[in-house]
Formats: C-alpha cells, structure tokens, sequence
C-alpha cells in the first residue's frame, strides 16, 4: 500500500470502508498514528453519514492514562485486497486514525524526504 507525507508531515494512507448491507463504498485518507494500539477510529460524523451499523461500545485509554466509553460501528475494510470485518471506532475528532492493530505483521516505512508512506 502506498500513502503520502502531507505539507504538515502527516503520514497519510488511503482506505476503503464499506458498509455491510448496502455495500456503499467510501475512500477517505487516514492518518497512521502509531500511538494508538487499536485499528481504526474515525469521526463520529463521518460515521454517521455512512449509517454504518452501531455495534458495542468499547473502553479505550487515552494517551494521557484516562479511559472513556467509544461507541463502534460495523463495517469492511478493504484491506491487503480483501475485504475484512471490523468494528471502528467513533471519537469527535476532524481525521481518521489508522492505528498499529492494523499494522501488526506489515512493514511501514515513511520517507519525509521523499514525502511517501509504504505499508507491506
């Protein structure tokens, strides 16, 4: 998988969500943001506006040590060439948020110089 390092050095991956039962598809740009262990967090209305389904409500603990209650939503991820089942997580936050739980067992590599990200 190939990204970009934005203006502002985000490393930036492009994914596909798409939604269980209607099979919408929708491409956004995550932020790789490897301090946070999960899999994917994405703003609650972005999630919203896809009308993906409302799964269980998750406990997560924040970089600061405090825990907070997060509502999940289901969809698939085309992740690799496959379309996987996940549960992403909502937050009010403006950028989603690809985290290490994705990463694990795949290579990142992020050229500031060259402003690119590879993810294998």
């Amino acid at each position: 998988m190939i990204g970009a390092v934005d203006d502002f050095g985000r490393s930036l991956l492009r994914i596909s969500l798409r939604h269980p039962v209607t099979a919408v598809e929708s491409d956004m740009d995550a932020w790789v943001d490897t301090g946070f262990t999960g899999d994917l967090v994405v703003p609650r209305a972005m999630l919203s506006a896809l009308s993906f389904p409302l799964g269980q409500s998750v406990r997560g603990t924040l970089a600061d040590g405090s825990e907070i209650e997060l509502d999940s939503f289901i969809c698939l991820l085309h992740w690799f060439g496959q379309w996987q089942n996940i549960e992403v997580l909502a937050n009010d936050g403006k950028y989603p948020l690809l985290g290490v739980g994705l990463m694990l067992g795949h290579s990142l590599c992020v050229d500031y110089c060259a402003r690119t990200l590879t993810l294998t």
